[in-house]
């Protein structure tokens, strides 16, 4: 292998941050220069289709994937929560960076702004409480039937349960179309969106933190398994890619992402099952995971939480 090592990733604004950042964390650490192969998947082939109607969580991995197995690349850089529970075989996850703010976020358009929403802490999201403040003053704002932007069955099922009568608004781009999408002031009033709900993350790592209105705390809409969490993957059997990488693995991180996978495979959750999970890190290197599964229509919620250690991250047999 040559000094070179070849990062397989998409090639959206957030992606491309994601990669970049493990290429330079890679760097610092006196590895290997990296260089950056931009792979287009069927999720970036297919902008105009709904995520619930394209089937499999590898929408977003599987070209890549398909790269790394030919050795067409050394590496893969994925959101974490774009990956299926079960990686196809020969491949692993070999590290992963610190987590970023694991929350769903509500941003408003900006003639909206200002509107007094008391923020959820998102230093804290291991704080499953809810905040009845904030969510009343959200439901104030947007009344009763909001229009609210979001291509995740996930957050439509958990959200109908807090805004009964809303008009969900698949939304799907970069981030800074979403965003001009949510600005905009349509022809027809009756297209105006009162919001759009993505993940808080990549809306800090884009620069875009204050357009965040307010975050979501996991008692209204527990993100999805892996939110935040930027994943490397690896061919099993290349242990000069697992040396390369692991001085950048987040323990913590690895941990609280091994028992969200962990319970998705256990529950046999794709993206079309809204599964949601987040393990927050405690004390002495234990987690506290809550999770929640939801009927498409919001019709019923069963959520559960437990505690562990991080050696118990992976076990799927409780």
């Amino acid at each position: 292998m040559s000094q070179e090592l070849r990062i397989g990733t998409r090639g959206s604004q957030l992606a491309l941050w994601q990669a970049n950042t493990v290429a330079a964390r890679i760097a610092a650490t006196g590895g290997a220069t990296c260089r950056l192969v931009i792979i287009k998947t069927s999720g970036d082939r297919l902008q105009e289709a709904p995520l619930s109607t394209l089937g499999g969580k590898r929408l977003f991995v599987k070209e890549i994937e398909d790269a790394l197995l030919r050795r067409d690349v050394d590496l893969a850089v994925h959101s974490s929560k774009d990956m299926p529970a079960v990686l196809p075989d020969g491949l692993a996850i070999a590290a992963v960076l610190p987590r970023e703010d694991p929350l769903d976020a509500v941003v408003l358009p900006q003639r909206a702004e200002g509107a007094g929403l008391r923020a959820q802490d998102a230093a804290q999201p291991s704080a499953f409480s809810p905040q009845p403040s904030a969510l009343d003053d959200l439901v104030a704002h947007l009344g009763q039937s909001p229009s609210i932007g979001t291509g995740s069955v996930r957050r439509v099922a958990q959200l109908t349960r807090l805004f009964p009568n809303a008009r969900f608004v698949p939304m799907r781009g970069n981030l800074d179309t979403r965003l001009r999408t949510l600005d905009q002031e349509p022809a027809d009033k009756a297209d105006k969106l009162g919001a759009i709900v993505l993940a808080a993350a990549g809306l800090r790592r884009l620069g875009f933190a204050s357009r965040i209105s307010m975050t979501l705390p996991p008692a209204a809409c527990v993100p999805a398994p892996g939110q935040g969490i930027v994943a490397i993957e690896i061919r099993e059997d290349e242990d000069v890619v697992r040396r390369a990488v692991a001085p950048i693995n987040d323990r913590e991180a690895g941990a609280a992402l091994a028992a969200e996978r962990a319970l998705v495979e256990a529950l046999g959750g794709g993206c079309q099952t809204p599964v949601g999970a987040l393990a927050s890190p405690l004390p002495n290197e234990m987690l506290e995971v809550i999770a929640v599964v939801v009927a498409l229509d919001g019709s019923r919620a069963v959520r559960a939480h437990a505690r562990g250690s991080w050696s118990e991250a992976a076990a799927t047999d409780d």
